[in-house]
């Protein structure tokens, strides 16, 4: 986190230095989460082996893997926002589907899975309604003052154009001002108020420490893919073995003709000295199942994400179903809470600009529903349900069946 002391006025200069850290942070670690996401992982950068020697590289993209098992059972189906105030409620499912913020929503909750993090800006579009837009860590950065509340005082966002020519924008509680690096920072033109309460984006986190959910694992995917690969390199040896012929010798067309009908044929006396077998290294094939089963046991289990496609997985049912998703629970639960934290000050910003028309504290009366994407038995959920009837009221018996998709 980016903090200066409050007050702290934005300068070509202090821009210079933030960009610098930035980089610095781009460089040492997100980069390494945006490429492992994509499947590129340090067993495609080890030294080169000796031409003679089998040399495959394969890389298991277990990131994306675990990062979209995550998000598709965290928002696979989309939050719910309500208001009891119909006007309100109705200026958010415009607000929504203007925006498109289902998709948005699924982009954002990815992106904090990858980086631990992500941003979410908000402006006043060409025709005069609010746009919302998501961005990755390696596109901007929030600065926050110094204070105990850490309030945000400066968002960056930059990008470089065709021509490698950097440019972004910044913004405070007030004002949008653009800029362009041309070896030094410069403002290109006079700031613009940009109407809303405070700085226009907000920072979502995965959780307090701002850690992707496939970073603690990272290590064990590096062993894995390079366990996975010697594995391959042993098949190739052992595809491609020498044959050793002790006790004769053959000549080129011999050794050819060998070769091409894969026939061995010695006579003489001595035939029964001749040795002809084929070179072979110790198999270490038990040892190395053993690493690659335990590797990934483990990736799983640090990464605390279930492994769905086991085919033990797909055999339990009802509550055994989910004590296994138990973990994947605790970290939803953990994100659905920063998640209603970031909507919440999503909402308030929006609501502050009068382009939205609504009373500014009119978030406060906003509420939220995540659906966890656990497998729906309806069956199990009509009888639930209906044992329910005479007991809680109609709205809550509803609630129970995921087929409902407004109570």
């Amino acid at each position: 986190m980016f903090r200066v002391a409050s007050g702290t006025k934005m300068t070509p200069e202090l821009l210079a230095e933030y960009m610098d850290k930035h980089r610095q942070e781009i460089t040492q670690r997100y980069q390494r989460l945006h490429d492992a996401y994509e499947n590129r992982y340090a067993i495609s950068s080890l030294p080169k082996k000796p031409d003679w020697k089998p040399d495959n590289r394969i890389p298991v993209n277990f990131a994306k893997y675990i990062t979209d098992t995550m998000n598709g059972f965290f928002i696979g189906i989309p939050i719910k926002t309500t208001c009891e105030d119909e006007k309100v409620s109705e200026y958010l499912e415009f607000l929504d589907r203007y925006n498109d913020q289902d998709d948005n929503n699924a982009e954002l909750s990815k992106i904090c899975s990858i980086y631990g993090n992500g941003y979410e800006m908000y402006f006043v579009d060409e025709t005069g309604n609010i746009g919302i837009t998501y961005l990755t860590p390696l596109d901007a950065f929030m600065i926050y003052d110094d204070s105990i509340l850490e309030r945000p005082l400066f968002f960056v966002r930059h990008y470089v154009d065709a021509d490698s020519v950097e440019w972004g924008s910044w913004s405070d509680g007030h004002i949008v001002q653009y800029f362009v690096n041309r070896g030094t920072y410069t403002w290109v033109d006079e700031p613009k108020v940009h109407g809303f309460d405070g700085v226009p984006a907000v920072e979502y986190v995965e959780n307090e420490e701002r850690m992707g959910i496939f970073e603690s694992a990272l290590p064990m995917i590096d062993a894995y893919n390079k366990a996975i690969s010697e594995k391959a390199n042993d098949v190739d040896y052992f595809a491609d073995a020498y044959l050793k012929i002790l006790g004769a010798k053959l000549k080129s067309d011999e050794l050819q003709e060998l070769r091409r009908n894969r026939i061995i044929n010695f006579e003489g006396e001595d035939a029964d000295k001749l040795i002809v077998e084929f070179l072979s290294k110790p198999n270490g094939d038990t040892t190395q199942e053993n690493l690659i089963n335990r590797l990934e046991k483990l990736i799983f289990q640090i990464s605390m994400v279930a492994n769905i496609s086991d085919e033990n997985f797909g055999t339990s049912s009802g509550i055994a179903l989910k004590y296994k998703l138990q973990a994947m629970n605790n970290l939803a639960k953990t994100k659905e809470r920063k998640f209603t934290s970031g909507m919440n000050r999503r909402y308030r910003l929006i609501f502050s600009n009068p382009v939205s028309g609504m009373q500014k504290d009119a978030w406060v009366g906003i509420k939220y529903q995540f659906t966890l994407n656990y497998p729906a038995n309806i069956l199990e959920e009509s009888q639930i349900a209906g044992n329910l009837a005479g007991i809680t009221s109609q709205e809550t018996q509803l609630k129970v069946l995921s087929i409902v998709d407004n109570v």
